[in-house]
């Protein structure tokens, strides 16, 4: 009998999605020791006033800008690497996840994780600005490779009705993450003069943890049987994941996926954007992905600080913090409403309740002047636009992309849809302070608009795959797009595909 959920299986899930949480920690660490790190560079740059220091008691006010462009060009830098790293990076899941393996491959970026953290951790004895860029590179890097082998894993290993849940586990450490670096980035714990070199070298820890946990963790029974044909090793996978069941079942899937396999052949990148097979899950996947980013998260994270400031919060740290907590809250609420409730209703009611929260926040801050309580209305539009991101458009579209694709496609399409994700965060981070300068409080009806639209879009042309198998999802695609017309088409197109890796 098939136990389903068994203590590797959950070992393994967890092992993986600490690389999750590493990047979360990545992600958040930069921005609480902002004011600190900036007087370390300017100190080793010699641009520091020290009379004005002394004066002002060691320490420049909370809020005070830097004054010499030299000091804001690299700590611009110091923030945009990681993104770049993760742009870059994306782009290699597909090779790594192939040649390594998911086990190896997330061995092997680990290495990666330990050297940005060093580098980082000992950013202090050395010249600090230039060991922080390099540090945020390399772990950009790091989490552009994680961010696609780890849905990749925990997918091809969870049972088919947990899948959607343990998918969502990325999502989950992500915001766990970001909340713990927040914590320990307050001044009176590591964001400050003394610790804060140690705070961003913490960044490499989990990699530690992770690589020993790595070593007793199963390699994924799709791969061993459908990549390198080692089916006994697959069949010793499976028990190991799901208890000592028949694996006959099991094996039968994915001989059938490997058939499948067989005539599709492997797809690069560049492949996979010509195929025309494959075009309408690409499309889904990418747009999913572009709904992640340009729903206006990122920018809500930069935009809170000075909404809970207009509405007297005195110490706008703990507002974030707070906003992380509810981050987990209903990240949490996603991982048990996933298999239940299905991704495409989650999804919807996600965009659909942010569209409503953008515009209620540009109501409270066009009337916050007028009407002091207008401000408690952005507050509040704040974090239920959270909460709604959380529940939907945060966690599925990572796992998605895994569902979505057969195996011979799925390493390609997650190192686009991460490529993707990669580079609208990035614009969105680098391009919405000259938006919001542009159309002040009205800056939220962009993303409102935006959100309407991908609503429409997930009910139009996203599909429901709780509960189905890959096949069963790979054909619901090939249904939508009339598969007996284009039939001799598409098998002309595989053949050629097959042919061409052959050669």
């Amino acid at each position: 009998m098939e136990k389903q959920l068994t203590g590797t299986l959950a070992l393994a899930v967890f092992t993986a999605a600490l690389g999750s949480l590493q990047m979360g920690y990545s992600l958040g660490v930069i921005n609480a020791p902002q004011k600190v790190i900036e007087r370390h560079y300017a100190r080793s740059l010699g641009v520091y006033n020290e009379e004005l220091a002394r004066r002002e008691g060691g320490n420049t006010t909370e809020h005070e800008e830097p004054t010499d462009a030299t000091v804001v060009m690299y700590w611009s830098l110091s923030v945009a690497t990681f993104s770049i790293g993760g742009m870059v990076s994306s782009f290699l899941v597909s090779f790594v996840s192939d040649i390594r393996g998911r086990i190896k491959g997330m061995l092997f970026i680990n290495v990666l994780a330990i050297t940005a953290g060093l580098l980082m951790g000992l950013a202090k004895m050395g010249t600090p600005y230039l060991m922080v860029i390099a540090g945020r590179a390399i772990m950009g890097l790091y989490s552009g490779l994680s961010s696609g082998l780890v849905p990749l894993y925990i997918g091809e290993i969870s049972p088919v009705k947990y899948r959607g849940a343990m998918g969502a586990l990325h999502q989950l450490a992500i915001v766990i993450g970001i909340l713990i670096s927040q914590v320990i980035g307050l001044d009176f714990l590591l964001g400050n003069d003394d610790m804060w070199h140690v705070l961003l070298g913490l960044s490499g820890a989990p990699a530690i943890l992770q690589s020993l946990l790595l070593l007793v963790c199963p390699e994924s029974p799709r791969y061993l049987y459908i990549k390198l044909g080692k089916v006994e090793e697959a069949c010793k996978s499976l028990k190991r994941l799901k208890g000592d069941y028949d694996t006959s079942k099991d094996i039968a899937e994915m001989q059938a996926e490997k058939e499948e396999v067989m005539n599709e052949a492997q797809m690069s990148i560049l492949r996979l954007l010509r195929s025309s097979v494959y075009r309408q899950q690409l499309f889904v996947a990418l747009m999913m992905h572009l709904s992640q980013q340009f729903s206006g998260i990122n920018a809500i994270f930069y935009y809170s600080t000075s909404i809970f400031q207009t509405a007297g919060v005195g110490q706008p740290v703990y507002a974030t913090i707070g906003m992380g907590v509810i981050n987990i809250i209903f990240t949490l609420v996603s991982v048990m409403l996933v298999d239940r409730a299905g991704r495409r209703t989650l999804t919807m009611v996600g965009l659909g309740g942010m569209c409503c929260c953008a515009v209620a926040m540009t109501v409270g801050m066009v009337f916050q002047d007028v009407y002091s309580w207008m401000s408690y209305l952005s507050m509040a539009a704040i974090f239920l636009f959270v909460s709604f991101f959380e529940i939907g458009p945060g966690p599925i579209p990572w796992f998605i992309v895994a569902e979505i694709f057969s195996q011979g496609p799925r390493p390609a399409a997650i190192a686009l849809a991460g490529c993707c994700n990669w580079t609208c965060n990035f614009i969105v981070g680098m391009f919405f302070p000259y938006l919001e300068g542009l159309c002040g409080n009205y800056v939220f009806v962009i993303f409102a608009v935006l959100l309407f639209g991908f609503t429409v879009f997930t009910y139009m042309r996203v599909p429901e795959t709780k509960g189905k198998t890959f096949e069963e999802i790979t054909a619901v695609f090939h249904h939508k797009r009339g598969a007996p017309p284009s039939k001799p088409q598409e098998e002309a197109e595989m053949v050629q595909l097959k042919s061409s890796t052959e050669a």
